[in-house]
């Protein structure tokens, strides 16, 4: 590696026992043990550790985990089940192979882009992984991996067959002491561009790997916005919270009349421009900066009407409290879209609030658009592509309604 993980610990085994309902989540199949949930552990634990958690009554395997002392989410399960297992380079390489079996589909089509890793639904709580062409990115949430993450890396780099491994950190890990690693370490390899090109069902699209979002793009809505491509020949598209132009470029690369990509950060808007610009169209692309909620009313106070309208928010419930005034704002802007949309036009909402359930969002869409007086019907309703599986209740965030007006 070109830049090495500075963590000098050694990674003991821990014996941990649950509260009855921590061991009842843990059984199910949850990934999270809160430290409430923990009535009694061995040996002074440290971030790392790998926690061995057996049965209250009878002392038995039920799974194993790795200790975090920084976070109410005290340990991250990596394995569940009575069978032991020796946590060594095997085992993770296995559970990464695992996790790109399930790809292989995706990659079998025209894409070069996926997320290999998608935390704790592949086994890998607090960690991502996505390639982008020839470069992996992977994202740390957590100090747990910081013990295996020179053997995690040098298996993903050989799984996904890229050449260049980049870093980043979350804010926090940003902040600690633990480690020798900066946000955007490219610790393999080299990078010559930060900009990096990938194709999406064909569609060609770049991603800054060190400063963009995240790894530098949203992966998630890969099979929605090619859809949505395939759904706008020869429209009208109003792209809302476009941020990198993922359905604007696939309308225009679909033939879309015009393409309309609205976000309130005009640097967005440039790398939208730079990804439409990469591919051939026809159509005509325009660029509006700005608060999402004030321009949608002034488009309406200026009649606008498009074919087809996605509105796609950054998440709104971030945290339990927050809840209300997301479905609030959900509504707001499923009142705003029905009015911007044509005559048998198509509005397609979506949300990443894993605090609003699937149900609950699309119920609220449905009683919004009841409420209007046009009549329409629920064309379709997705959740995450295929590289992001799902595999505990909280790990589904996305969902997506599309809805065609009659009239």
């Amino acid at each position: 590696m070109n830049k090495t993980v500075k963590n000098n610990s050694h990674p003991q085994s821990i014996a941990v026992k649950l509260t009855s309902r921590g061991e009842q989540f843990v059984v199910r199949g949850h990934p999270w043990v809160f430290s409430n949930s923990i009535v009694k552990v061995s040996n002074n634990p440290q971030t790392g550790d790998i926690a061995i958690i057996f049965s209250k009554n009878k002392n038995k395997l039920i799974a194993i985990g790795l200790y975090d002392s920084n976070s109410p989410i005290r340990i991250k399960i990596i394995h569940h089940g009575k069978n032991r297992v020796e946590i060594n380079t095997k085992f993770f390489h296995q559970k990464i192979q695992l996790a790109f079996e399930k790809r292989t589909d995706l990659l079998k089509t025209t894409t070069n882009s996926y997320r290999l890793l998608f935390g704790e639904n592949d086994g890998f709580p607090g960690l991502i992984a996505d390639v982008y062409d020839r470069v992996l990115v992977i994202k740390l949430y957590s100090e747990i991996w910081l013990p295996y993450l020179e053997s995690i890396i040098d298996s993903l780099q050989e799984t996904s067959k890229t050449n260049t491994v980049v870093v980043r950190l979350s804010r926090k890990l940003q902040y600690s002491k633990s480690h020798g690693l900066k946000d955007g370490n490219v610790i393999i390899g080299a990078l010559v561009n930060e900009v990096v090109q990938f194709i999406e069902h064909g569609v060609k699209f770049s991603a800054n790997v060190i400063k963009g979002h995240k790894t530098g793009y949203f992966l998630d809505h890969r099979e929605n916005r090619r859809r949505v491509g395939e759904l706008s020949k020869g429209k009208t598209v109003l792209d809302v919270f476009s941020y990198a132009g993922g359905f604007s470029i696939h309308a225009l690369a679909n033939g879309a009349d015009e393409v309309t990509s609205l976000d309130i950060s005009k640097q967005a808007l440039d790398i939208a421009k730079h990804n439409a610009k990469l591919n051939e169209f026809r159509g005509i692309h325009k660029t509006i900066s700005g608060d999402a909620f004030q321009v949608l009313d002034d488009l309406i106070k200026n009649k606008k009407k498009y074919d087809v309208v996605v509105i796609d928010p950054p998440s709104f419930a971030k945290q339990e409290s927050e809840i209300s005034l997301a479905k609030k704002k959900y509504a707001e802007l499923a009142k705003l879209g029905e009015q911007l949309t044509a005559k048998k036009g198509l509005l397609v909402l979506a949300s990443c609030s894993s605090r609003v359930s699937a149900q609950s969002f699309f119920d609220l869409n449905q009683q919004v658009l009841n409420s209007r007086t046009r009549l329409f019907e629920t064309y379709l309703k997705t959740a995450h592509d295929k590289d992001h599986p799902i595999s505990f209740l909280e790990g589904a965030y996305l969902k997506c309604g599309y809805y065609r007006f009659l009239e």
